[in-house]
């Protein structure tokens, strides 16, 4: 990644795209790169722009979201440059919220989020993190409530882990950050990250949105 975070702006409507993009090229060390209205000419200036982050609207026509962040991440046809795609919704219910992050979004936000919170959101997935909003975690728990306790596979897949990454898996998938985990543990912040990097390279996970969905696909976490 260059010295400053470039960004690729998705959305069907031109004045939220205009809005987004002045937003984030106001900012120290960001740049807006390009503007796309539909999925099919985000993944076209995906490869032709190589951006570090895709702001990606769920609902489009021609192309959705999900579809445009599924292709340009496809393992198939590996982009030179790998972006980091944020998902933007209006609705905190969206249906499409999992399928968004199983197609390999690097985090969600509400389009009524505020321009600080989008901004940190934007440095937070461009440095290799992942970002839920609140809401969208507290979604997930209700979707997966109904779910069995756990099926083979996800049982076969945490077989390897210590009771310890166990516990922080769970924290994870109930939506906690490093800081909050070590309070909850009463251990350092190193040691959870340390967890957290041993739970990634055990799980095959990309990256900590991965894990949350390990979490409730496991049937780890409950309501509540």
């Amino acid at each position: 990644m260059s010295d400053r975070i470039t960004v690729l702006v998705v959305d069907d409507q031109a004045m939220v795209r205009a809005g987004f993009a002045a937003l984030l090229d106001a900012q120290d060390g960001i740049r807006v790169v390009g503007q796309a209205g539909d999925g099919v000419e985000a993944e076209r200036l995906a490869r032709e722009l190589r951006p570090d982050v895709i702001l990606m609207d769920v609902r489009m026509p021609q192309r959705d979201g999900i579809e445009a962040t599924r292709r340009i991440l496809r393992p198939e046809r590996p982009l030179p440059h790998v972006p980091r795609i944020l998902m933007l919704t209006t609705f905190d219910v969206d249906e499409y919220v999992l399928e968004a992050l199983r197609a390999g979004a690097s985090g969600f936000l509400l389009k009524d989020a505020l321009p600080d919170e989008l901004v940190h959101a934007v440095r937070v997935v461009a440095a290799g993190e992942a970002l839920l909003a609140p809401t969208v975690t507290r979604r997930f728990i209700e979707r997966f409530a109904a779910q069995p306790a756990e099926t083979p596979r996800a049982a076969l897949t945490l077989n390897g882990l210590t009771d310890r990454e166990r516990e922080v898996l769970v924290l994870i998938g109930q939506g906690l950050s490093n800081g909050e985990i070590a309070a909850e543990l009463y251990i350092g912040e190193q040691t959870v990250k340390t967890h957290v990097g041993k739970l990634l390279q055990k799980l095959g996970a990309r990256d900590r949105v991965q894990l949350v969905i390990t979490a409730y696909d496991a049937g780890l976490v409950q309501p509540g």
